[in-house]
């Protein structure tokens, strides 16, 4: 099961990659739960949708150093460079725990950290 929701959350992010944000929510259940940690939570997968819709106007670059899998749970470790407000682009390290539940993605707690070059 774990090494399946590997396979998941690459294909998903593959299709964030390529500005696919419908695809990367094909993976997803309606129930989602997004939790940025000090930050907000986005309930349900409308609420992803709008937060992709306004924050990856530009598909985002990802370098993931680890992918770690057990159970119902995928941990990527890694950065990622997104175009900010002003349109220059921000560097981030991330920590992402991915929650499955029957091949979809159901949760996200996301620990991240601005960072420079």
């Amino acid at each position: 099961m774990s090494e399946n929701n590997k396979a998941i959350l690459e294909a998903a992010n593959a299709a964030i990659a390529e500005g696919n944000n419908e695809g990367f929510l094909s993976f997803c259940a309606d129930d989602m739960e997004w939790t940025f940690v000090g930050d907000k939570t986005l309930k349900g997968k409308e609420a992803v949708r709008q937060w992709m819709a306004t924050t990856y106007v530009e598909p985002p670059k990802f370098m993931v150093a680890n992918f770690i899998a057990e159970d119902d749970f995928v941990t990527a470790l890694g950065d990622i460079t997104m175009k900010d407000a002003d349109g220059k682009a921000a560097h981030y390290s991330y920590c992402d725990v991915w929650r499955f539940r029957g091949g979809k993605i159901v949760e996200l707690r996301a620990f991240v950290i601005k960072t420079s070059v």
